[in-house]
């Protein structure tokens, strides 16, 4: 290889970085960040108010008590869009495979996903925008309500069924996972908080039983 040759080569590689980086940082960019008060759903929704009217709307839609799609999302992925499962890693530095394909805000699996676009005629859904995720879970605890006869405001059990898929906890192995059913205690107590909050801000959002 020549002098210019090598030149016009490691040039490329450079261009080649940067805009890999660019890319990268302009992604990351987009990202909604979490709101600062996850605990608190006045504070929530006065920080991202259209999160609010996306809510609003799934709740109703689907008649599933906003209280209860936001406790499930604080539970699922603390409200960040890119949350995954964490990796396991060999000899501490080596990164191997997700335990699963849950994704965004909803911790969606792939699978289930394209269950949710087929069926509601939205083939653009995306798991990482806070309109689609919670209207998905509205979708998937209508669907648990139908098939396992769970009441949507019931969110300790949709909860299980959430986590477990429908078939599963029809199966009942949650019963032999006594952090599962502790998760799903916080759930419904996270619940309860939501709607004693909402009541004050936005008490019209708590209408639904």
């Amino acid at each position: 290889m020549n002098e210019r040759s090598a030149f016009l080569t490691q040039r490329w590689r450079e261009f080649r970085a940067t805009l890999v980086a660019g890319i990268l940082l302009a992604t990351v960019s987009c990202v909604t960040e979490p709101p600062r008060n996850v605990n608190d759903a006045c504070a929530i929704f006065a920080e991202y108010r259209d999160w609010f009217t996306h809510s609003n709307a799934a709740s109703r839609r689907w008649g599933v008590p906003l209280p209860v799609l936001l406790a499930i999302m604080h539970q699922e992925s603390a409200f960040r869009a890119d949350a995954k499962p964490s990796r396991r890693w060999y000899l501490g530095f080596i990164p191997g495979p997700r335990p699963s394909s849950a994704s965004g805000y909803s911790q969606a699996l792939d699978g289930t996903w394209q269950r949710y676009k087929t069926a509601t005629g939205n083939p653009d859904a995306d798991r990482d925008e806070f309109a689609d995720a919670v209207d998905f879970m509205g979708w998937y605890i209508d669907q648990t309500a139908r098939q396992n006869r769970i009441a949507r405001h019931d969110a300790y059990n949709q909860y299980l069924a959430y986590h477990e898929g429908q078939d599963g906890f029809a199966r009942g192995g949650y019963r032999s996972k006594a952090w599962l059913m502790q998760r799903a205690h916080q759930v419904r107590r996270q619940t309860e908080r939501y709607r004693t909050q909402l009541a004050r801000c936005y008490p019209k959002a708590v209408a639904i039983p």
